[in-house]
């Protein structure tokens, strides 16, 4: 029923860029720290870089518990279902990079997002990420559900921002700076743009 790829490409690569949304699974070392699992969404804020790398765009939010635990040990797991057409589950399994925004590759990352302007909501890292294991399985068990469009709540509510008062943002809110489980989160203040 499961099927191992050597790469993400044709089919594969095909589905999980036609998802509106798929999910983030990342845990600390350590045995008593807190496993976290995001949706991700937002049309345009997703890419295949190559055949073994993927990114997406990590915005402003109310925690930062994937940036810190890629900090301390770089785990990730990415997952797309098929709600729509026949059932399909895709992981990729692999090792995940927080790209902040006074990185030098930041501008060439960014170009690989030309759908979607990041200025509204609140852009804090692009997420890397190089697959070490791609496997797709049967979903059978997963429901149809239909696509009716993204919310646009995330850009309304952070377009009203800029660096100062999302560096204010950020501090004031308890699992940013600091994860759930005390890891280094995102860096405050935030870095300055190399865009």
């Amino acid at each position: 029923m499961g099927k191992t790829h050597e790469r993400i490409d044709g089919r594969l690569r095909s589905f999980i860029e036609a998802q509106s949304v798929f999910f983030t699974a990342t845990a600390p070392l350590s045995a008593d720290g807190t496993v976290n699992l995001s949706p991700k969404g937002l049309t345009g804020s997703f890419a295949v870089l190559d055949e073994h790398t993927v990114a997406y765009l990590d915005f402003a939010g109310s925690n930062a518990e994937t940036i810190a635990h890629l900090r301390e040990n770089g785990r990730i797991t990415l997952m797309w279902c098929a709600f729509q057409g026949p059932p399909n589950i895709v992981r990729v399994h692999g090792r995940g990079e927080p790209v902040f925004r006074d990185d030098s590759r930041f501008g060439e990352l960014l170009a690989h997002f030309p759908g979607i302007d990041p200025s509204p909501h609140g852009l804090r890292a692009i997420i890397v990420v190089t697959a070490e294991l791609v496997r797709d399985t049967c979903g059978y068990a997963v429901p149809f559900m239909a696509y009716e469009e993204d919310r646009d709540l995330h850009g309304k509510r952070f377009a009203r921002e800029d660096d100062a008062s999302l560096d204010a943002y950020f501090t004031k809110k308890e699992y940013i700076a600091t994860s759930l489980d005390g890891l280094p989160g995102l860096p405050l203040p935030l870095p300055p743009s190399t865009v």
